[in-house]
């Protein structure tokens, strides 16, 4: 259901419900932005796109703009600078989440890293998290698992080369991140390249994630929640219910082969030791729904990245050949695999990253800020509780900013010293501040080891002998940002 389709029926079922009040004036010391209409706010001036839109209307109200999304307050932040005043100048004043209504899916929001308010559990978790699954020593321990991954997925691009079958490339970045995680947690696979494998766990978590791309009344009008009218939570709880059953198989399988053989080193085992040391301080129900976020939210996002990358490089060849030369370059011998140590020495590549990133941020609003009190901003005064929404999308085409800021041009990287680690507010598709992505350094090994060996191992032609200068290069807005179609190649050998 559509942005336009849903704001007529928002004002339809509330009009036979409420008698239609205007509140005709708004205050003053609110950012500016477009009048909203009566009880729909200004959900018409979204479309299927809402970054576009909302990127398009703060070209007219400025970088600093108010909407009312149905009964919420939303600001809209479109330059680095006032990104940087929201992130990291009143960083606490803005640390609160604006959850939304399919967040509590199996009562997610109350124990998940991702929508707990700035607290005591919070802290906790986003510690233990940082210790046990994100600290140097697991990702350095864990390099030749990623490497073993990578491996895989080489393998399995090296199978269609041979049969001439075109690659799924979202499905198996996809695929080859999920099975780095599912091992890095649990120790196994929990995906196969195999289409016609079942996938169950993979199957929910991509149903989660199309779920949670859905614009929901729940989120504009609170006083619907109570009837889901779209379905939407109680198929995320179907969904969600599942996950949650696999992990408690999982963990029980590990309780009860503990005693009696030698003990995983994964992330699950690290979990159990301090689980039995303290269940109050860390309970199965926090382990449970700690493996909940780091899957839902920690595949698509590389997956999606990845997938643009290839499309941007395949749309763009010369791109391409600059990548590929400086890593054979480097490389010397063919057949050896890239290092994660090697990645500092390929400036290009981490360039046509941080490219890829500027374009195509995976989530073009963030996860959604919230404001915890009133607080005063560029002379505008922030309501309490108001969204706050960051168009990374409209800062990373902002001309301002960005010269030629719609063309892939990877060598600007090589010309400025930006990163995406949150501190240049040019580029923080991350995040910024006590919020950042706690995944970020993860994300950057993974990213450019699996796409700088797709690229050195392989040339690639589009299915059905499109040629690159017509790619569909079209994007469509969910939870993540993906591409309008996925993109499908056929492997060549080098």
């Amino acid at each position: 259901m559509d942005y336009l389709t849903l704001s007529f029926l928002f004002s339809f079922l509330l009009t036979l419900g409420y008698a239609i009040t205007i509140s005709g004036r708004r205050s003053s010391r609110l950012p500016p932005g477009p009048f909203p209409f009566p009880i729909i706010g200004n959900l018409l001036h979204l479309s299927d796109k809402p970054h576009q839109s909302l990127a398009t209307l703060s070209k007219r109200y400025g970088p600093l703009m108010t909407l009312k999304f149905g009964t919420r307050t939303t600001i809209v932040v479109s330059s680095p600078d006032i990104a940087k005043e929201f992130l990291q100048t009143h960083d606490h004043s803005f640390s609160s989440r604006s959850v939304p209504d399919v967040a509590k899916v199996v009562d997610h929001e109350k124990y998940s890293i991702v929508w707990l308010p700035v607290g005591e559990k919070w802290r906790k978790l986003r510690r233990i998290s940082k210790e046990y699954v994100f600290s140097m020593q697991r990702l350095d321990a864990s390099e030749l698992l990623r490497q073993t991954k990578v491996k895989e997925l080489v393998d399995h691009v090296d199978r269609c080369c041979i049969s001439e079958k075109a690659v799924n490339i979202g499905g198996i970045a996809f695929t080859t991140s999920f099975n780095f995680l599912s091992n890095l947690m649990f120790s196994t696979d929990f995906a196969q390249y195999d289409s016609s494998y079942s996938q169950e766990f993979k199957d929910d978590v991509w149903a989660l994630l199309e779920i949670g791309g859905k614009p929901n009344i729940s989120d504009f009008f609170p006083v619907l929640k109570f009837f889901d009218l779209q379905g939407l939570l109680r198929r995320g709880n179907l969904h969600g219910n599942k996950i949650l059953t696999i992990f408690d198989n999982v963990i029980d399988k590990r309780l009860q082969t503990r005693s009696t053989s030698l003990r995983e080193d994964d992330v699950l085992d690290s979990l159990l030791n301090l689980n039995q040391m303290d269940e109050f301080a860390f309970s199965r129900n926090d382990m449970r729904h700690l493996f909940f976020a780091l899957f839902t939210a920690g595949t698509d996002t590389t997956s999606t990245t990845l997938e643009w990358a290839m499309a941007e490089l395949i749309h763009n060849p010369d791109k391409l050949a600059m990548a590929r030369s400086e890593i054979i370059k480097l490389m010397e011998n063919k057949e050896k695999i890239i290092q994660e140590s090697d990645i500092s020495q390929l400036p290009y590549l981490q360039a046509v990253i941080k490219e890829t990133l500027r374009l195509h941020p995976p989530v073009p609003f963030l996860i959604p800020h919230q404001a915890i009190h009133d607080i005063e901003i560029q002379g505008f005064m922030v309501p309490k509780n108001a969204q706050i929404l960051c168009n990374l999308w409209a800062m990373g085409r902002d001309p301002k900013v960005w010269s030629h800021p719609n063309t892939f041009m990877p060598e600007r990287f090589l010309e400025v010293n930006v990163d995406y680690r949150g501190q240049d507010f040019e580029l923080i598709p991350f995040g910024a501040g006590r919020r950042i992505c706690p995944g970020l350094n993860m994300a950057h090994r993974m990213l450019h080891i699996m796409l700088g060996s797709l690229i050195q191992k392989f040339d690639w032609k589009l299915e059905g002998n499109k040629k690159a200068q017509d790619m569909d290069m079209g994007e469509k807005f969910g939870i993540t940002l993906q591409r309008s179609a996925p993109l499908k190649a056929i492997p060549l050998k080098l």
